[in-house]
């Protein structure tokens, strides 16, 4: 089993990677191999990151809060991400992560859970909000409580991918999704 983690931080290593490192530790040591992305809104890497979600069991996307929302760069990405790659989203366990000096964090995953309810992911939660502390990767590391919230989330999405796994196994079909129906009050 394959997990992607997406990295929307101008900082390529810096708390946001720190955190989806957190969680990527806890998968690796149950078998499940990872890859954190640097989801940066180019078409070339958008398309690449497609690729490797269409092939991946499940996914986390994680941003820093910028002005109490995801970075700009995660919402680019995020909105070229579903316009080409949306539908592999469909079915698979998903969580999102917060990254943050001090608020802001509620309203980011906020933004950033739209993106996988939007496309029929199934959501995978902790023991608390998804969100770490810190203005540097050496002060995330010392937030214990976030730490510990990333850590429950790896351990969370392995029981999912795992429940998913079985199912298929046990011969649960997934489910169909019908054609989407727009509804436009506008005459």
């Amino acid at each position: 089993m394959r997990v992607l983690l997406l990295n929307g931080s101008r900082r390529k290593n810096g708390c946001t990677y720190t955190a989806l490192q957190e969680v990527a530790g806890v998968l690796n040591k149950e078998g499940i191999e990872t890859e954190i992305v640097h989801a940066v809104p180019d078409k070339a890497v958008v398309a690449e990151a497609a690729e490797k979600l269409k092939e991946a069991d499940g996914v986390i996307i994680g941003s820093p809060v910028y002005w109490a929302s995801p970075s700009g760069e995660m919402v680019t990405f995020m909105d070229m991400l579903s316009a080409v790659g949306g539908n592999y989203l469909r079915h698979k366990p998903a969580s999102a992560i917060a990254s943050a000096r001090r608020a802001g964090t509620s309203a980011t995953l906020d933004v950033l859970y739209k993106y996988l309810a939007y496309h029929e992911s199934l959501i995978v939660s902790s023991n608390y909000w998804n969100m770490v502390h810190g203005n540097t990767p050496d002060e995330v590391r010392q937030d214990a409580e976030g730490l510990q919230i990333m850590q429950v989330l790896g351990t969370n999405m392995v029981w999912a991918l795992r429940c998913v796994e079985a199912g298929k196994k046990a011969g649960v079909e997934v489910p169909q999704t019908p054609q989407k129906i727009y509804t436009n009050f506008i005459r």
